[in-house]
């Protein structure tokens, strides 16, 4: 068992160096010795899971003269077993979209640094976001790490140099402002999906979160409501899956406000006068009149309809929770805080909305002392 600088334990092939890094290392079954080092002690145990996983299920035959096509899906068939569900779905869908149709009938080999880049430069050409792209080479890149670290390639093509930043910019995720908040609302009023749209400005769920919750994560008397689910409906196998939270950190305790309880008692009540809930489904919250599940997309649909309405700019589910999380910023909120109640597992993630409420707050700021600043 190694340890810590500290002295704890970190589990079978894991130390830390004097400088702070985690060094991973096993045998594998050719009997080499595999060690790699990380800065952070999560990635650290994920690669040896990963590796000790690989190394024990391998299979590859010849793969000097594997085309590209069937080494992926060799390589997607691994990741089936040690990635989420939506990681693996991410990664089939820009493969076949968009790295297949470049590199699929190569040669892995043979694959060097300008075939990489023509994906990109392909993708660029037909108007793909920047966002997209970077999805792919995420995709690309770890399927090529794959295949170096199991010294079937030489190297990595996919290097830095490789541009995938050249596609079309994202478009901002703006939260709504507070008018426009109160207009959303006003508009969504007696629709079919209130409560859901309300409870997510009161608790910042991901949309996942909220179709997955059920009534025995909410504790009335406490007030407060655990994550430890997410679900969707796959529109390709046609059936709801369950699965985690995004992330560790996604396992978390949300503090319900007046206005969250009220939500769910109004919901509790909804939910009674429908005629059939099928067993499966009825420890379930949030409900459609047929007694099941409300499909992610559908939220999305429901709210272009009534932005249609309010004759207000068109947004998605993630906005709310978006919008939530800056409402809590300008009633200022602690940002370890907030992190904790968004589920984020980077503080990273959560101070960037605070930089962008910050350049609003600026604004408003310097016009309260514009008349202080006159020396006229």
């Amino acid at each position: 068992m190694g340890k810590d600088l500290k002295g704890k334990e970190l589990g079978v092939g894991i130390t830390q160096q004097k400088d702070g890094l985690y060094n991973a290392g096993f045998v594998d079954k050719l009997g080499v010795r595999r060690v790699k080092r990380f800065k952070k002690l999560q990635e650290c145990r994920k690669w040896l899971d990963q590796a000790r996983y690989i190394n024990e299920h391998s299979s590859i035959t010849e793969a000097n003269s594997m085309m590209v096509d069937a080494f992926f899906e060799y390589w997607i068939s691994i990741k089936e077993k040690t990635e989420r569900p939506n990681t693996v779905r991410n990664y089939r869908e820009r493969y076949r979209h968009n790295i297949s149709k470049v590199i699929g009938k190569m040669l892995l080999v043979e694959v060097g640094h300008i075939h990489c880049q023509n994906i990109f430069t392909i993708m660029a050409d037909e108007g793909y976001k920047t966002s997209t792209m970077y999805q792919t080479r995420i995709a690309l890149y770890n399927m090529l790490e794959f295949a170096k670290e199991n010294d079937i390639i030489t190297s990595n093509p996919c290097k830095r140099s490789v541009r995938s930043d050249i596609g079309k910019p994202s478009e901002e995720k703006r939260a709504l402002k507070i008018n426009e908040q109160k207009k959303f609302l006003e508009y969504a009023r007696d629709q079919s999906y209130e409560n859901q749209y309300k409870f997510i400005l009161q608790t910042g769920l991901r949309t996942g979160e909220l179709v997955g919750l059920k009534w025995s994560d909410i504790d009335f008397e406490e007030r407060i409501l655990k994550v430890s689910r997410s679900m969707e409906y796959r529109h390709s196998t046609k059936e709801w899956r369950v699965g985690p939270p995004k992330s560790k950190s996604g396992y978390r305790v949300i503090p319900l406000t007046d206005e969250a309880i009220r939500i769910l008692k109004d919901q509790k009540l909804k939910n009674s006068t429908i005629k059939v809930i099928p067993m499966e489904w009825r420890e379930f919250v949030f409900l459609c009149r047929k007694g099941t599940p409300i499909k992610n997309s559908t939220y999305d649909t429901g709210l272009y309809k009534i932005c249609g309405k309010a004759s207000i700019r068109p947004f998605s589910m993630h906005i709310l929770r978006h919008t939530f999380a800056t409402r809590c910023i300008e009633a200022g909120m602690k940002p370890k805080t907030l992190q904790k109640i968004l589920g984020h597992s980077n503080i990273g993630i959560t101070m960037n909305l605070y930089v962008t409420t910050t350049e609003d707050e600026k604004q408003k700021e310097i016009e309260l002392v514009a008349e202080a600043l006159m020396v006229m």
